[in-house]
């Protein structure tokens, strides 16, 4: 007889056509709701459905992160000013005597460790707190939502956004057919979608981000009283961006641009800071929202809520090692302290699970927290034991709790010890039937987009015009363009036609057939909201958030070649530096440059080694004979255009150019408020409260009605 092996049963069908199962085998009929108690109510442990889809997904590429691979973190301190006892008994929150020592870590989302700092991405912005009482982590984001509501969807949005399977190609971007593809079929991911294609997804620095926790976590006081609340961090810079070329300009010039801006900030002493606060959700507050605060696609605006700023945040140190801090910090949802406690959001409680599970496979070992990265300030005393790469050596008999070694010490509990100090979770009732099913709550998906867009100036809605037809303008898959508009008609019919219009197709009235299916088998019912006159709130604005009375750390380069006005730049150099920012001198060439007065100056870089799209402004220096050979300098003419393109603030010293009614001669610049000409005595004090504005908006929204 001919030897039988075991092959494939050809009913075994892995096309997708047949049943979704299990690794094992089992038949799924729910693969969008994690197991909970009760619609609204907290996940269960027993769920090994999800366990083991989050539990393969955190296992599959070692030893980078999955997500959030290419970062940069630094060492502060935190240091609270106005604390809240009434609300938690964490000490951080309580103690005004404390300094707080911090480690944060901010990231890109979607590209690996090798991939550039400027893509259009989510940027993670996760903080540890080494409090007295243990380590606290605060693992959030610079945009206040999320794509998805429920954590066993994670896995196949991160897949949808990473480079396609076949080719692994895009690296770092979403313009592809999988992630719109996903997010035209799941209808929860409209309101994130939204925020990723503003400005908020092409930061100007690490320093200029807000930071916000995402979830919605639990404060307990003394009395064991709890409250929700939503964390907040608010940059002492302002929040700034740059437009769609830059950063792509950018990301060829210098990929390490965040990371370089960060750490070069720090090293000369400007350190960044930001105002951490809370945004507090009494029963009543909540009874008063239109919309489920356990929700992760949904933000409290700070109109409806004020954010209550509790203490400053400062980061003043850079890591001696990069891989041994930055690569090897591991952030937790669920390391929390006396006083600080989760809700019941169903993204949340699927984190607790996955970040812990991750370490193992990152850093191989369970013992991570011994590292010092990770390792709390505050003593450590419990019985693990062992392990891979143990660091502590415990040297008693008892490793057993309780035990009566007389040996060795054991320790007991804080409730027994200390009058009940230590973590304790926050009692709450919890009632339900045991189920895979979304809270109703949950249900609309268009009403804070639309809001979200009608919020924005006319800046802020152009440039998501622009990024929704150039993501979509790169899908191959004309049904997922359609698809996609479709759910862009729900939200906005005059953002849908304009999008539809440049990639040549017809705008759809409503969503598609299979993204309804889709969404109905999350929820039993499905509302798709008509539109109808919504609120709009400034504070979802990049513009809200920018500051207009500071220039400080902002770059400046100052093109000049033989021949340039020394007293003139000298003159800028002090006004530009007595407010916190730097000028730089780019010429043709290194080593020194000869003024009209016969000095010299040594260049800080050459029109070669960098680019416009690397300053916040730009200054042609005077002088007619400087003037005269940088704008017949290719490289250095595209400085000036770019900066024009970019709707950058542009210095002319005195010479020809200052008399001319277009830049550079060309047509397509005409001179504007933009285009600061440095004759008049207070010149120089112009062009800086011009910068501290950050763009001539204007600029830009002029060219688009000549079109």
């Amino acid at each position: 007889m001919a030897h039988q092996t075991n092959r494939p049963d050809p009913q075994d069908d892995r096309t997708g056509k047949g049943p979704f199962t299990s690794n094992q085998g089992a038949p799924i009929s729910d693969d969008f709701n994690t197991l909970r108690a009760g619609s609204r109510g907290p996940a269960l442990l027993e769920d090994f459905l999800f366990r083991e889809k989050i539990f393969h997904f955190d296992h599959e590429r070692i030893p980078e992160r999955v997500v959030h691979a290419r970062g940069a973190g630094a060492h502060g301190t935190f240091r609270l000013h106005t604390p809240i006892p009434e609300l938690t008994r964490a000490g951080l929150f309580t103690d005004t005597q404390r300094e707080t020592e911090v480690f944060v870590r901010f990231s890109t989302v979607v590209g690996s460790r090798g991939s550039t700092d400027l893509p259009r991405d989510v940027r993670g912005f996760a903080i540890k707190f080494y409090t007295q009482e243990g380590i606290f982590d605060l693992v959030g984001n610079n945009i206040p939502v999320f794509f998805i509501q429920d954590a066993i969807n994670f896995p196949d949005l991160v897949h949808s956004l990473k480079p396609e399977e076949r080719s692994e190609i895009p690296q770092a971007a979403s313009a592809h057919n999988t992630f719109w593809d996903f997010a035209s079929l799941m209808p929860e991911t409209a309101h994130m979608v939204m925020w990723l294609m503003s400005d908020r997804a092409i930061p100007r620095s690490y320093r200029m981000m807000q930071g916000f926790g995402v979830n919605t976590l639990k404060l307990v006081n003394q009395n064991g009283e709890g409250t929700l609340v939503k964390f907040h961090l608010k940059p002492t810079l302002g929040v700034h961006s740059v437009v769609w070329d830059e950063a792509q300009k950018i990301s060829g010039k210098n990929p390490d641009f965040h990371r370089e801006d960060l750490w070069d900030n720090i090293e000369k002493g400007n350190f960044p800071s930001w105002e951490l606060g809370v945004q507090v959700i009494t029963a009543e507050v909540e009874e008063q929202l239109d919309f489920d605060v356990l929700d992760a696609t949904k933000v409290i605006p700070e109109e409806l809520v004020p954010i209550r700023f509790i203490g400053t945040m400062e980061l003043n140190r850079n890591p001696t090692n990069f891989f041994s801090e930055t690569e090897q910090v591991a952030f937790h949802p669920g390391h929390l302290v006396p006083g600080i406690d989760v809700s019941d959001d169903p993204l949340l409680q699927g984190r607790l699970f996955s970040y812990l599970d991750t370490q193992l496979s990152r850093l191989g070992s369970p013992n991570f927290h011994e590292l010092p990265i990770n390792r709390p300030k505050s003593p450590t005393r419990n019985f693990r034991r062992e392990g891979a790469m143990r660091h502590d050596i415990p040297d008693d008999s008892g490793n057993y709790n309780p035990h009566s070694d007389p040996k060795s010490a054991c320790p007991f509990l804080s409730s027994i010890l200390n009058g009940g100090q230590g973590f304790r979770s926050h009692h709450q009732e919890v009632t339900g039937e045991k189920l895979r099913k979304r809270s109703a709550t949950f249900s609309d998906h268009f009403t804070q987009a639309a809001i979200f867009y009608r919020s924005q100036t006319a800046i802020g809605q152009k440039h998501i015009q622009d990024a929704f037809s150039f993501e979509l303008g790169k899908v191959t898959r004309e049904e997922v363009r359609t698809r996609y508009l479709g759910i862009l008609s729900v939200i906005d019919t005059s953002l849908a036609s304009t999008v539809a219009t440049r990639l040549g197709l017809p705008a759809p009235e409503g969503l598609s057939e299979e993204t309804v299916m889709t969404a109905r088998q999350i929820f039993e019912e499905y509302p798709v909201l008509p539109e109808h006159d919504q609120p709009t709130y400034p504070s979802l604005t990049v513009e809200y958030h920018a500051p207009s009375n500071s220039i400080a750390t902002r770059r400046i380069a100052a093109l000049a070649a033989e021949g340039f006005d020394m007293e003139e730049y000298l003159g800028m150099q002090q006004a530009l530096t007595s407010l916190g920012a730097e000028l730089l001198l780019l010429g043709p060439h290194f080593g020194q440059l000869r003024a009209s007065n016969g000095e010299g100056l040594n260049v800080d870089h050459t029109f070669l080694t960098m680019d416009s799209a690397l300053f916040d402004s730009v200054y042609l220096v005077g002088g007619p004979q400087s003037q005269q050979k940088v704008t017949t300098d290719l490289q250095a003419k595209a400085y000036l255009e770019d900066a024009y393109k970019h709707n950058k603030f542009i210095a002319i010293g005195s010479g020809p150019v200052q008399q001319s009614s277009n830049l550079l001669g060309n047509s397509s610049m005409p001179v504007d408020e933009g285009i600061v000409p440095l004759v008049s005595p207070d010149g120089f004090e112009l062009f800086a409260k011009a910068l501290s504005m950050h763009r001539y908006w204007s600029r830009e929204l002029a060219a688009t009605q000549k079109i």
